[in-house]
């Protein structure tokens, strides 16, 4: 009965998500007369979301499964090194404050939609973002796996086991699919919505219950986590995990530097119609991390209720709580917002993939350059085809990759932001520095010295690809470039202030004729983004 009832209030939740997508379908039309402004439209939602769908959409990017599974599941193992995931993403939001509206200005006054399109623009090499968005789907891909195998143990466990795990993954895989396709970043921004208020209501409800329910109160609980479990509240944290204080401020200093220019992130800052939009995001959006701290503290709960859980078990930390105390319709709800929380982002991470595809390799093929859109609509089906392949077949390959989808992305840190900002930045030392960072993060992870020194492995390479980023440049011959300044990056788009010189404001105007286009944009104007690891 218990089954029933949950898998019931799963199922019409499914339906209402694939209805919202659908709706979200018929939104403004401006802009699609043509295939490049058809992509504008699903990739960017048409460069016109406001304050509200932003907030929902960016939030909703970073509290993934991960915040439901992973967070409560560090806390059950660790305890404090998991605060690193607030840190960085509050952290991320302040440096969003300025690094958002000045991406959102490149790309609106060059017509552009990704990083992959920054960077071939800066550069002047189509080729160049291929490459990056080559690069960018090694990183993004083991989320969307990571995605499908957090819901699947969602709904498998709040089904009390009437839907198997495999079932599990096919229904994430179908549902976000399907609505991502038909209505883009829109669709994902109004799912949003949806998802938001159940995980506002479902973590304010259990913050409550749980420490009444199951110690009479916040004193009782914190007394005893104080007096037994004392090593959860400070670092390193239970047992030898090697995540100290170094590890802690290295983290959280590399994660926030790079979720500014993460594709998903990008993707949310081109969607805003103008850049004040992103500038009052950057304000609100930390208000949402203090509903990180919920599963963090359920985690720590659930070590005097349910002790002994080991290995992948510690995820489903909160979850068991949950299952064995609540009614099977509020166990459904609460599922049902905790598999939002994998849809959604997950279909961010695919709708990228699709557009920097579709954008900028597929768009090399001229059959395909006038196609970007349904170019990018197949890329989308078949990464999330390769991801569910590859979660059933071999669930352990990506989670591996995973470990270094942050400190790999991180790598793309000079090439995209400093080349915007330094002219002089040659594409044979952003290259340089490029594959000696990836290098090294991969020669890290995958010999087990991460952290190295105590410290996240991902600083260690990003310090020696800025290094030789830098001597390259220096070392080598100025390229020439002769657009002019406000091709590469306007005054306005760092802020500068009408009347300090150079054209003022941020409102998407098109810079002077002479750019060098990105693959497949216009030539000028604007156009009519097994264990569940901790990857917050």
């Amino acid at each position: 009965m218990n089954a029933a009832v949950a898998t019931s209030v799963l199922g019409v939740f499914m339906v209402l998500t694939v209805a919202l997508g659908l709706l979200a379908a018929r939104g403004p039309r401006k802009g699609r007369g043509t295939d490049g402004g058809g992509l504008a439209e699903w990739s960017v939602g048409g460069r016109s979301l406001g304050t509200v769908f932003i907030w929902v959409l960016m939030a909703g990017e970073g509290y993934t499964s991960f915040s439901y599974l992973g967070a409560a599941g560090w806390g059950y193992n660790y305890g404090a090194p998991v605060l690193y995931v607030v840190a960085y993403m509050s952290c991320g939001y302040a440096l969003g404050y300025v690094v958002g509206p000045m991406l959102w200005a490149y790309a609106r006054r060059h017509g552009l939609v990704g990083i992959t399109d920054m960077v071939a623009h800066r550069f002047g090499r189509p080729w160049l973002g291929a490459l990056v968005a080559v690069l960018a789907t090694v990183f993004l891909l083991p989320y969307i796996q990571l995605q499908i195998t957090g819901m699947g143990v969602v709904v498998s466990t709040i089904s009390y086991g009437a839907i198997s795990l495999n079932w599990a993954y096919f229904i994430a895989f179908a549902v976000t699919t399907g609505f991502v396709v038909v209505s883009g970043l829109r669709g994902s921004a109004w799912v949003s919505v949806l998802k938001d208020v159940l995980v506002i209501a479902t973590l304010g409800f259990l913050v409550v219950y749980v420490p009444l329910h199951y110690f009479d109160g916040y004193g009782a609980f914190l007394d005893r986590l104080v007096t037994e479990k004392s090593e959860w509240l400070t670092f390193p944290g239970h047992g030898d995990s090697g995540l100290g204080q170094a590890w802690f401020i290295t983290t959280s200093f590399l994660n926030s530097l790079t979720v500014v220019i993460f594709p998903t992130t990008v993707a949310g800052y081109l969607g805003a119609k103008n850049a004040d939009v992103l500038r009052r995001n950057a304000m609100l959006l930390p208000a949402y991390n203090v509903l990180l701290f919920v599963p963090m503290l359920l985690g720590m709960a659930a070590l005097f209720v349910v002790p002994g859980l080991v290995g992948a078990e510690s995820n489903l930390a909160l979850f068991k709580l949950v299952v064995d105390s609540l009614p099977a319709w509020v166990v459904g709800v609460v599922g049902v917002a905790a598999a939002l929380s994998s849809i959604v982002p997950m279909a961010v991470f695919m709708l990228v993939i699709g557009t920097m595809w579709g954008r900028s390799v597929l768009s090399l093929v001229p059959r395909w350059e006038r196609r970007q859109k349904g170019a990018a609509q197949s890329v989308v089906v078949a990464a999330g085809v390769i991801a569910l392949v590859l979660t059933y077949t071999a669930p352990n390959t990506l989670v591996r990759l995973s470990l270094i989808s942050y400190e790999g992305m991180a790598q793309l840190l000079p090439m995209v932001l400093l080349g915007l900002v330094w002219r002089r930045l040659t594409l044979a030392g952003a290259l340089s520095g490029l594959v000696v960072g990836v290098g090294a993060v991969c020669g890290f992870v995958f010999t087990g010295n991460d952290p190295v020194w105590g410290v996240n492995a991902g600083v260690v390479a990003l310090g020696a690809n800025l290094l030789v980023a830098l001597a390259v440049t220096c070392a080598g011959p100025r390229e020439r470039d002769d657009r002019p300044d406000d091709e590469v990056l306007a005054r306005d788009e760092i802020g500068v202030p009408e009347g300090a010189g150079g054209p003022a404001g941020d409102s998407g105007r098109t810079g002077a004729s002479g750019k060098v286009p990105a693959p497949g944009a216009p030539a000028s104007g604007v156009p009519a983004s097994g264990e569940i690891p901790a990857s917050g």
